[in-house]
């Protein structure tokens, strides 16, 4: 006699198959867009690929060498309340980017939960409540970044281009991911980041209010992870491409290939000696 389970079970299983595709398209469509406005040089007036190229030879040759484009990104920037809000959004579509792609795992797994929380008779909630609340919490981060770029320009150790011109700074940083990285803090944060089962098991809440506090922890915790990562922008370049692609590339890997904890130890001891030697060279 077959089980009148069966029929229910494969239609359970279409619908979370169609939520999945859902979710993917949407992420993918959200990465895209995001990459497509860097690239496009996030409203600087100049493309990704140029600033790169100007910062890189701001920092080998001079402003001299820079080039007509090079000489127009050289003229440090009014601080104005507009121009504060170009730093945020350049800085917050910048941690969509390169957040996002290792966030899909904890997004889509919460899609799969909802949907069956849902067909058990709770109430649906959007899966766009729990990233919101993802992405708020890198809000809050980019927020911090644009008072420190702020300051930064102010006192003269960040050229116009954005890049430090301090050896002293660039040597700190460093050396301060470094010793982050190998910190018990950053690897409690780094385990529920690279563990989205045992996180929403753990913090899972009701409702749209409960997964806007899930996405909101969860972001927090990827924060606790990657900030002083996220603060090499300074001493690459915050614009700079191949930092941009480089952080993004280690942060997914350490998330979530099955060594990528051994790999940010690894990382870690590689920018405290890189750290330490600027720093000696620089006293």
């Amino acid at each position: 006699m077959k089980s009148k389970d069966g029929p229910i079970n494969a239609t359970l299983e279409a619908l979370v198959r169609r939520d999945r595709l859902v979710v993917v398209t949407a992420l993918t469509a959200v990465i895209a867009l995001s990459w497509a406005y860097l690239l496009a040089g996030a409203g600087m007036g100049m493309s990704a690929f140029e600033m790169t190229r100007v910062s890189q030879l701001g920092m080998a040759r001079g402003m001299s060498e820079g080039g007509m484009a090079g000489m127009a990104m050289m003229t440090r920037a009014a601080w104005t309340p507009g121009y504060a809000v170009l730093m945020f959004f350049m800085w917050w579509v910048m941690m969509v980017a390169m957040m996002l792609p290792s966030a899909a795992p904890v997004i889509l797994l919460f899609a799969t939960v909802n949907r069956r929380q849902r067909d058990t008779g709770h109430p649906y909630v959007a899966t766009s409540i729990f990233a919101f609340g993802y992405l708020a919490a890198w809000a809050g981060f980019s927020l911090v970044a644009v008072i420190v770029q702020w300051g930064f320009e102010l006192t003269g150790v960040l050229s116009p281009t954005l890049v430090a011109t301090n050896a002293t700074l660039g040597g700190f940083l460093l050396f301060a991911a470094g010793v982050y990285q190998l910190t018990p803090i950053k690897h409690a944060c780094l385990r529920q980041c690279r563990s989205p089962l045992a996180f929403l098991s753990t913090h899972w809440r009701r409702g749209a209010r409960g997964a806007l506090c899930m996405g909101l922890l969860h972001g927090a915790f990827c924060v606790g992870c990657c900030w002083l990562l996220m603060g090499l922008m300074f001493f690459g370049g915050v614009m700079n491409l191949y930092w941009i692609a480089g952080l993004a590339l280690f942060v997914l890997c350490e998330k979530t290939v099955p060594a990528g904890h051994w790999f940010g130890y690894a990382i870690g001891v590689a920018l405290l000696v890189c750290g330490a030697g600027m720093l000696a060279l620089a006293f």
